[in-house]
């Protein structure tokens, strides 16, 4: 039986660790998580916020998907999409989804994020 969502992984070209964390860390306010030593040969870099769990993975042959990605609740998204847009990061409006305000940017290395706030 399924309870709930441990993580998300997304994948990352071997290497670009520090400017993930630069985006990860600094632009969106998440705290690092060291991974298992085992797991950190791997190279990659795991993030969280709350109990949101956000891993990347290194991979060799990495290319962003161009529409998997993760749906990540925030507050006040006008403000959210401000810090984002000054930090350099694309914000793209979306008004499709009922009952939601919504964005979609991506991080340094091109992955497809979805910022996305309810209604009230």
């Amino acid at each position: 039986m399924l309870t709930a969502l441990d993580h998300v992984q997304l994948a990352m070209p071997p290497g670009s660790e520090d400017l993930l964390r630069a985006y990860y860390v600094g632009l969106l306010g998440m705290t690092e998580v060291p991974k298992p030593p085992v797991l950190a040969a791997r190279g990659g870099c795991w993030f969280r916020a709350g109990t949101l769990h956000l891993h990347l993975g290194a991979e060799a042959a990495f290319r962003p998907a161009l529409q998997a990605h993760p749906g990540l609740r925030v507050t006040d998204i006008e403000a959210f999409a401000e810090r984002l847009a000054a930090g350099g990061a694309p914000v793209t409006w979306d008004h499709d989804l009922p009952g939601h305000r919504r964005f979609f940017s991506q991080d340094p290395i091109g992955n497809r994020l979805e910022f996305l706030e309810p209604v009230r």
